[in-house]
């Protein structure tokens, strides 16, 4: 059956669609008994209005860009829900795209958000982004842009982190404070961000304790961060007799990746080397033995970046200055039996 229009409903009356609409939207301009009779009608014809075009006369789609490097990570599906419990409060459908740590195919995936006119985009950044033209044409199309997690400092836009520094950092002191003095760290790449400031973290946790840090203590997880490269490269440290005593990981994956080696390899921990991750990945409370770990607020993550968004896209269509915001949220530790 064809959908009932507004011009079917005109017809049936004997008026302009402009009364016809009119009606609907209860304009003062048209009496009461004007918009019954259209009322009335619009029931018995099961009118309902097409919201495509409600939405460009309002110049919004009631869409909302949402860019992730991955879908596989406990930690980005706990964002994801954040972010479109949100977006259902006020109605706006997420088209979700995942970029695989892919650059290119981020920059494909913002062009295709702008041709689809979304009224805002959320995007973390993937570990390859090293140049940011495509986040610099999303804000000169006057389209609000909030980053979140993995972000770029440098964009004038909004952004919703945690203090990787101040995680990373504390979670070595801690590890110092048990009496563990070589302590390895599974490092991220130099990209993103947060990969360098964990390191940074690190790195100066050891100095703050009178430990001098020992670059052959560190390993590059530079493919995606994820279980394999734990693997690789607590197989590499033990491989080439590299004496630690525990590994601060980047990421929970990383960490779980090098307790699976470790125990192939009869290496007890904690008793010989302790192992600490990053995010609070539900693996990590099921391995054996359960990870020590850093707990990130991601479901916050996505509600915040979602009600920042929403609040810059309210102001823009209300002409309303907009000021850019850094929200960062709290972490703290989370100690299990892997030190």
């Amino acid at each position: 059956m064809p959908q009932i229009t507004l011009k079917d409903i005109a017809n049936k009356l004997g008026l302009s669609k402009a009364t016809v609409s009119k009606a609907l939207n209860g304009s003062f301009e048209i009496s009461d008994a004007t918009k019954k009779k259209v009322l009335h009608a619009a029931r018995l014809l099961n009118y309902t209005p097409n919201q495509v075009a409600v939405n460009l006369r309002k110049k919004q789609t009631k869409t909302i860009g949402v860019i992730i490097p991955t879908t596989v990570h406990h930690f980005f599906s706990k964002i994801i829900d954040g972010i479109i419990k949100r977006a259902e409060k006020d109605e706006y459908l997420v088209i979700l795209l995942q970029s695989n740590e892919n650059f290119s195919l981020e920059k494909k995936q913002v062009n295709l958000l702008l041709d689809k006119r979304v009224d805002g985009i959320l995007i973390s950044l993937s570990n390859k982004t090293n140049e940011f033209v495509h986040l610099n044409k999303i804000i000169k199309r006057n389209v609000p842009l909030v980053l979140f997690d993995k972000i770029e400092p440098s964009i004038p836009c909004s952004k919703v982190v945690i203090d990787d520094f101040k995680a990373a950092y504390n979670s070595v002191v801690y590890l110092i404070k048990k009496g563990y003095k070589k302590i390895a760290h599974f490092r991220g790449d130099f990209n993103p961000k947060n990969a360098v400031d964990r390191f940074e973290g690190y790195k100066q946790a050891l100095i703050d304790n009178n430990i001098e840090f020992d670059p052959t203590l560190v390993f590059m997880c530079n493919n995606n961060a994820d279980f394999e490269d734990g693997y690789a490269s607590a197989k590499k440290m033990i491989t080439t007799g590299i004496k630690v005593d525990a590994i601060f990981a980047i990421t929970d994956l990383i960490a779980i990746g090098a307790i699976k080696y470790l125990r192939e390899q009869q290496v007890k921990i904690p008793e010989d080397i302790a192992v600490f991750g990053f995010s609070n990945w539900f693996m990590s409370s099921v391995v054996t033995p359960t990870l020590s770990t850093v707990d990130q607020p991601a479901y916050k993550m996505g509600e915040m970046s979602m009600e920042i968004l929403l609040s810059e896209i309210r102001n823009l269509q209300q002409h309303n200055d907009i000021t850019h915001k850094e929200v960062v949220l709290p972490t703290k530790l989370v100690i299990r039996n892997s030190c």
